[in-house]
């Protein structure tokens, strides 16, 4: 067992005994701290921040500075890290964006942040490294601001993070009861061309998870490093689960389980998030769009839909660059042979470099009236974004646009940030799911 396997058994028995105390003596044990919305007057917080983005503002230099500072005064924290920092920092930077987005909606923003510490249970996260965050933040926006800095600006961005942190460690305590992880075996690894693998596997417990929601995978070749991705089928009774993984050279976690992964290989996998699932509107007919790998979580919908008391009408609008790019046509035949009430209508040749993806968005616009639907759309960002513009211009409600999250930065999986609804200019907007290239 190695020394990232020792820290985390210990952090496991640690749970186990809070967790007994809890269930042994429930009258006499506080209730974790949460935050207290109501209290919190975020949208002021949010309207000094934001009026003072060019002063600081949530970039990759802040970041660094951030996490050099960390290092520097706390090196033993760096083993907790993976070796390449960059996808960790990208997901920072974008994580703080989207707190200063939200702040004015404290509500959501804590479940937001409640999901994320349950989450963060994996890593090893506890109490006091959010302490050792904070002070390093401070040190980070005092050095990236300089003489511009104020003790107000200060206190409104320490205010946000323990808003949040709050929240966090709440969640955390609230999943006690669950592993952080779940580990798991590779029960089949199937290439479907140079760059992309479906890949099964089964875990050693039972996993809860529902179609349309996606988890963090992580390789024993890259300890520390975990990657979301969509489940690719409905829950099955041996318990199996599916993932559709293509790497596009940009990502080593990608590339260790398209490239390296075979069967019997471990994985760990992280608990099930993400609300791209089948409810909220029983009797509506259902729109799904998907390209590339987003096909996955086209799937599992397809899948729960199948198993529903009553199947509603579906569409499904498929784009690929070339009809080789449908790379799991028998399980797509299956499901149109079972399924008397799904239509498959195929976008082919939306430019096979994945670059213009506008051909799907105009394929859904030429359709019919979606506007009565409820709409799933997954996929490449730019096909989602365009998707879910043209949804929006055909009337159909945003609350019924339920899609993976759009970012300009295309090898980050901005896996856990929900739709945020109403928000300043400044707003990065983000919804559920998890983006896959």
């Amino acid at each position: 067992m190695n020394q990232y396997d020792n820290y985390h058994a210990l952090l496991a028995r640690q749970d186990a005994m809070r967790l007994r105390r809890q269930l042994m003596a429930p009258a006499r044990q506080p209730a974790a701290a949460r935050p207290h919305p109501d209290s919190y007057d975020g949208a002021a917080d949010q309207r000094l921040i934001t009026s003072n983005l060019p002063l600081v503002s949530p970039s990759g230099e802040l970041i660094d500075r951030l996490y050099d500072a960390m290092f520097e005064h706390h090196p033993y924290l760096r083993g907790l890290f993976p070796d390449s920092m960059a996808f960790q920092r990208a997901h920072l930077e974008q994580a703080l964006r989207y707190l200063i987005d939200n702040l004015h909606q404290p509500d959501a923003l804590a479940a937001f942040c409640a999901r994320l510490g349950r989450d963060h249970r994996k890593l090893g996260v506890r109490p006091v490294h959010y302490e050792v965050f904070e002070a390093s933040l401070v040190e980070a926006l005092r050095g990236y601001a300089g003489g511009g800095w104020s003790r107000e600006l200060e206190q409104a961005w320490l205010r946000m993070l323990r808003f949040a942190v709050a929240a966090m460690v709440a969640g955390a305590e609230q999943a006690l009861a669950e592993p952080p992880y779940w580990n798991g075996v590779v029960t089949g690894h199937r290439l479907c061309g140079p760059d992309l693998a479906v890949v099964r596997v089964r875990t050693a417990e039972p996993y809860p998870y529902r179609a349309g929601q996606y988890a963090h995978l992580q390789t024993p070749r890259l300890p520390h490093a975990w990657r979301p991705h969509s489940f690719a089928c409905a829950p099955r009774p041996d318990g199996e689960l599916e993932f559709h993984i293509r790497s596009d050279g940009t990502d080593d976690v990608a590339e260790a389980l398209v490239a390296h992964t075979g069967t019997g290989d471990p994985l760990r996998i992280g608990p099930a998030q993400g609300t791209m699932t089948v409810d909220g509107a029983p009797d509506r007919d259902v729109l799904i769009v998907a390209a590339g790998t987003g096909w996955a979580t086209a799937k599992a919908l397809l899948e729960e839909l199948e198993r529903g008391p009553r199947p509603r009408r579906t569409h499904l609008f498929l784009g690929a660059g070339t009809l080789d790019d449908l790379y799991d046509t028998p399980a797509l035949a299956g499901l149109e042979d079972r399924c008397p009430w799904l239509r498959v209508v195929p976008v082919i040749g939306e430019g096979a470099a994945g670059a213009d993806r506008s051909s799907v968005a105009e394929a859904v616009a030429r359709g019919g009236d979606w506007s009565g639907h409820l709409a799933y759309v997954s996929g490449p960002p730019a096909m989602v974004s365009a998707t879910a513009r043209q949804l929006a211009a055909m009337d159909v409600p945003s609350d019924r646009i339920r899609h993976d999250p759009v970012t300009g930065a295309g090898t980050v999986h901005l896996d856990q940030y929900p739709h945020p609804g109403p928000a300043p200019t400044r707003a990065v907007r983000h919804s559920q799911g998890a983006i896959r290239p």
